[in-house]
């Protein structure tokens, strides 16, 4: 067998970078969510006569170009995020105290990229008492029971997905788990996770400028518009319309297509995006006037402009089609924002196709919650 030259040596080796790069970039944009798929796949595109194993990066390489990408893309938000959600955290696991929670992956490691869950094990030997916990505090939450094949033995984790101002994943765990010693797929060690006193330590020691607990007093007393948005929303799925005008169906699939296509027009613009995505909530309120019934449960949580868009885009649909009254037409048109309301009419008007694919509800407030943040 020969030896492997230098030069070789250095081939492989830049080829080894570029797959951690491309990998690390199907992951960060999250067309991929897992390690070994996103680096066979650019390996297969970057290499067509194949790769040894041996030559592939390592999680942990891959992990660190993603943190590049975060640092480039996101800035200093970047690291207020990571605080904010520390705190979430803590705010979260002093309520599942009695769970023993340990806060667990990138919020704990501080290797968090847009998009990025909060991750907590918490051990209970009964799902139930978490969501009746959660529902009790007015909390949104999915459970999910997947299953997992390895080394040829299948096993079901439970998760519980929590829809607030950032999304938590728990995996719950029987309670004589709770000393179980977890390894990374990163780097095959033991994980790192905190309990509620290690966490507390580490914001303290992180942010010795910050008032711990003042800063989880203001937000409990915070609103979260995420969570009302989702409250007004998700019932819509149920909510039909006439056919005659919405051959599409309900009226969540017409407002996930309106946002589709007013994120293809304006993917930047924050204000006009939320209107795209709630200008029809009152529907499921009252049908007879959806527009107050709209602006009312809304009140308070949109700025002026965003009001602006769900308040006229009837009166858009009447100027377009040239039955609007004359005062009506000179206020419009004397808006800044006119020509964006008649954006959003043109969206609102094609997002009424049958069989269209889009998004969740949870992708589209997702895709808001980062921009919201990105923004500032």
């Amino acid at each position: 067998m020969g030896l492997v030259t230098a030069h070789e040596r250095m081939a492989n080796g830049k080829l080894r970078q570029a797959i951690a790069l491309e990998a690390a970039r199907l992951m960060y944009e999250r067309t991929e969510s897992e390690y070994y798929t996103a680096k066979r796949k650019a390996a297969k595109r970057l290499c067509r006569r194949g790769v040894k194993p041996e030559d592939l990066p390592s999680n942990a390489e891959i992990r660190e170009q993603i943190q590049l990408f975060a640092r480039i893309h996101e800035g200093d938000k970047r690291t207020e995020n990571l605080r904010d959600m520390r705190i979430e955290a803590l705010r979260l696991m002093r309520l599942m105290r009695a769970y023993r929670p340990r806060l667990i992956g990138s919020v704990m490691t501080g290797h968090i990229r847009k998009g990025s869950d909060i991750d907590i094990h918490v051990f209970c030997d009964s799902p139930g008492l978490l969501t009746d916990l959660l529902e009790q505090e007015g909390l949104q939450y999915d459970l999910e029971r997947k299953q997992i094949v390895k080394h040829s033995e299948a096993r079901v984790f439970t998760h519980i997905h929590i829809h607030d101002r950032f999304n938590f994943e728990l995996t719950v765990y029987a309670e004589d788990k709770a000393h179980y010693v977890f390894r990374s797929s990163i780097t095959g060690k033991a994980i790192e996770r905190a309990s509620i006193r290690e966490l507390e330590e580490l914001l303290a020691r992180d942010y010795p400028d910050l008032d711990l607990e003042e800063r989880l007093q203001a937000t409990e007393e915070a609103v979260d518009p995420y969570q009302l948005y989702r409250m007004l929303l998700a019932p819509l799925e149920n909510v039909r319309q006439s056919a005659k005008y919405h051959p599409e169906g309900d009226v969540l699939y017409h407002s996930l297509q309106v946002f589709e296509r007013a994120r293809e027009e304006r993917p930047y613009d924050e204000e006009f995006l939320l209107a795209a995505l709630l200008h029809d909530v009152g529907k499921g309120l009252d049908s007879g006037n959806h527009v107050q019934a709209a602006l009312e449960a809304l009140d308070g949580l949109i700025t002026e402009r965003t009001r602006f868009f769900i308040e006229h885009h009837m009166d858009a649909h009447a100027h377009r089609d040239g039955t609007i009254g004359a005062r009506l037409k000179q206020k419009l048109e004397s808006s800044v924002d006119f020509d964006d309301l008649m954006l959003l009419q043109k969206c609102d008007r094609t997002g009424r196709e049958m069989g269209v694919m889009v998004g969740t509800l949870d992708e589209a407030l997702d895709f808001l919650k980062d921009l919201e943040r990105t923004n500032g």
